[in-house]
């Protein structure tokens, strides 16, 4: 479709995934690293995304779901593809045809993958131990049952064991110690041909927390698109997305007067308003109004009133005459507005704000040849 069409502009700049998954491959020295693209490549088109990763180097994806896998096979058929969400009951033999290899996370999926080879030959796979998140793996329990009937493996090709970490991304919080005690403390229970199976446990925020943390097999997302896994640091990674509504109107408003639905914001003094074309239905949180700020010629300037559906109104009396007219384009993430900082005002995370990006904004990808 003809982009000035388009609510807006989102541009992906493939480069910068790859220079991102680079240096995050540097971390792990002489261990590997892999890519979580899953979400559609957290929303930002696997499509693309993906090959783009497997250009820089990367072999190794995790998706969450098996139809992402199935899409993903279709993209690159040659990479190993591993479904963060398990072996979904009666799918089993659709992960066989699309070599889809599950994250085993419970004694009754383990025995369900096994069994699959005695008609398929030796199956991969990844053992999850659950180390302190209570939401997908093997208890101390299992391992301990594990341990005392190794036969249930029989055929599996574990390829890693995994855990994830709970509060990686808050570097002082004692859980993330605890989780690596716990994981290290089960691993010591499991069968003895398992105890020195590789071991993927950190994910984007994880692989900054040292050597200890790393073990074999690097599993970062979000730091790959950008956000920064080192909130109390300055961000490591290089930015990835733009995101640009229209002005469709730029006016003169009178003191006390409201702007936008429910009247939540009053202008203090003459002003200039300017309405883009952006909304919730894009993907900019109801949230952000009178929170967040956008920015023009590297200036930032504020939100003002509610988010409606298709737009937000942004006070620009503080730009010069002409900076901003109608037609023209504001970054709502780019230039001086960063996507932790959307996220940071709209109360959540760089993952959501991404994962929610609408379909009605043109999208735009860099990549070495553009």
């Amino acid at each position: 479709m003809d982009p000035r069409l388009s609510a807006g502009y989102i541009t992906i700049d493939l480069v910068a995934i790859q220079k991102n998954y680079q240096k995050l491959l540097s971390l792990m020295e002489a261990n590997d690293c892999a890519a979580v693209v899953k979400a559609d490549a957290y929303g930002l088109g696997a499509q693309m995304v993906a090959p783009a990763l497997h250009d820089a180097g990367c072999q190794k994806f995790f998706v969450a779901i098996p139809e992402e896998g199935v899409a993903l096979r279709r993209i690159l058929p040659d990479v190993e593809i591993f479904i963060l969400g398990g072996l979904f009951p009666d799918c089993e033999e659709v992960y066989v045809h699309e070599r889809l290899a599950p994250v085993l996370n419970s004694l009754e999926e383990i025995e369900t993958w096994s069994k699959l080879t005695q008609s398929h030959g030796p199956l991969p796979a990844i053992i999850h131990i659950d180390s302190g998140i209570c939401r997908l793996g093997l208890l101390e329990a299992d391992v301990n049952a594990l341990a005392a009937n190794p036969g249930i493996m029989d055929g599996i090709e574990v390829e890693y064991l995994m855990s994830h970490l709970a509060s990686a991304d808050d570097f002082k919080n004692p859980q993330n110690q605890e989780q690596l005690d716990t994981l290290t403390g089960l691993i010591a229970k499991l069968p003895e041909g398992l105890r020195n199976t590789p071991v993927s446990f950190a994910n984007s925020s994880g692989m900054f927390h040292g050597t200890d943390f790393r073990f074999e097999l690097g599993r970062p997302g979000i730091a790959l698109y950008g956000a920064n896994p080192t909130p109390h640091l300055e961000n490591p990674m290089l930015p990835v997305v733009e995101w640009q509504g229209k002005v469709l109107q730029v006016h003169d408003v009178d003191s006390g007067k409201p702007v936008g639905y429910g009247a939540t914001y009053r202008t203090s003094k003459r002003s200039r308003i300017a309405t883009v074309s952006i909304g919730y239905a894009d993907g900019y949180f109801r949230y952000l109004g009178n929170k967040a700020e956008v920015s023009i010629n590297n200036k930032r300037v504020p939100v003002v009133g509610r988010v409606s559906m298709d737009m937000i109104t942004i006070d620009i009396t503080s730009l010069d005459e002409g900076e901003c007219e109608r037609g023209d384009l504001v970054y709502l993430i780019g230039e001086s507005v960063t996507l932790d900082y959307i996220a940071e005002k709209a109360g959540t995370v760089a993952y959501e704000i991404l994962t929610s990006l609408g379909q009605r904004c043109h999208r735009r990808y860099l990549d070495a040849g553009a």
